[in-house]
């Protein structure tokens, strides 16, 4: 697991952003005293609630959060524990997405192997057996609008009349690894079913910040400035195969072998941009090898700049695939296209032929210790 640096530049970007947005926030964050805005959202269960679902919960506790962020991620499991730990003490705990997917960049996704699409909500909560309900606020952000949370995760919990008694973060430390010195979040349930006063009501909040559906250009100004990215395909001997199968560079290597009369390779190709947009700001290159005739190189160009493939592309230089097949994996059957991951010093830990399954090489690339789901 690589080590978790809470002073590292991205845990200072994320700090920064959501400090700055305390500042710049595009909705109001709802004040100490307030009455819980109701909703009316989906879970994952499918099921619809409401602020009627909870009414028996001596404490209701909302916590905003998402699937794509790390911080959020960081937190799942203390708020499973949460949940369970106040179970039987009359408390509720609801989860609620704030974040428009259509409005999430490639790029924000490198950490993560899921988006905040109801679908990928889904797939979080089963795999992570969520034991709270978690609520889409998907496109409209209803709820997200009248909360006003600034980052993702953002606890709100309420007394039993519905009142906000504190509202910040879940606790003080944002590595998952380590104990937290102040459990803000738990000090103000655990004061309220004392009917004591909650001791801290407001603290400053950590994480990514919600994506707002009026970001949506963004998204667009991000995809515009990927096709405008150079595309290139180099030619490529034996020998230098063999030396990208050892990789000698210090980052995970993922190697797709193609070819432009492949359909399925046509098929899958556009998952492999979608992945390398993902993860290349990180330890982590996308290499294509195109097993077509050297005589074709004008076509396996074309498809790779139809595809916006700005990522490291080669051609063979011979006309002996055998020689090729042999030099990238003995063992390869030549079906294709082939498809490996490749970690510094050639161990390889992904080898797949025929289509891969982008759901389980996102998970495979984001588990891989060179990577991880933290900064």
């Amino acid at each position: 697991m690589k080590k978790f640096l809470l002073i590292g530049p991205v845990c200072i970007a994320l700090l920064l952003s959501a400090f700055v947005t305390r500042f710049n926030n595009e909705y109001e964050t709802l004040k100490i005293g307030s009455a819980a805005p109701d909703f009316n959202l989906i879970s994952v269960d499918e099921k619809s609630y409401n602020l009627a679902s909870f009414k028996n919960a001596q404490v209701l506790v909302v916590i905003f959060t998402c699937n794509h962020c790390p911080t959020a991620q960081a937190y799942e499991d203390r708020i499973i524990k949460l949940t369970s730990d106040y179970a039987n003490k009359n408390v509720a705990v609801v989860a609620i997405m704030p974040n428009d997917p259509s409005c999430l960049r490639l790029d924000e996704l490198d950490f993560s192997d899921l988006g905040d699409s109801y679908a990928e909500m889904k797939i979080r909560a089963k795999e992570k057996k969520f034991n709270f309900p978690y609520l889409y606020d998907g496109e409209t952000e209803t709820a997200s609008k009248a909360y006003g949370p600034i980052a993702t995760p953002h606890v709100f919990v309420f007394d039993s009349e519905r009142k906000l008694r504190y509202e910040g973060r879940i606790d003080d430390m944002e590595n998952p690894f380590r104990s937290p010195q102040s459990t803000d979040a738990r000090n103000a349930i655990d004061a309220l079913l004392n009917n004591r006063e909650v001791p801290v009501k407001t603290t400053k909040v950590f994480g990514c910040s919600v994506k707002w559906s009026e970001k949506k250009n963004l998204v667009e100004k991000s995809k515009a400035a990927w096709a405008k990215e150079p595309v290139h395909l180099e030619m490529i001997d034996a020998d230098s195969v063999r030396n990208m199968m050892k990789n000698p560079s210090a980052k995970l290597r993922l190697i797709n072998v193609w070819s432009a009369s492949s359909e399925a390779s046509e098929q899958e190709f556009p998952d492999f941009v979608t992945i390398n947009r993902m993860y290349r700001d990180r330890d982590f290159e996308f290499i294509s090898i195109s097993l077509d005739e050297p005589g074709n190189r004008d076509k396996a160009l074309q498809f790779l700049q139809l595809q916006q493939a700005s990522n490291s592309n080669y051609l063979f230089n011979l006309n002996d695939k055998d020689k090729m097949m042999k030099a990238i994996d003995p063992s390869w059957r030549g079906v294709l296209p082939y498809t490996m991951l490749v970690e510094p010093g050639g161990k390889m830990v992904y080898a797949k032929d025929g289509a891969i399954d982008p759901a389980i090489l996102k998970s495979t690339i984001v588990n891989n210790h060179l990577l991880g789901r933290f900064p």
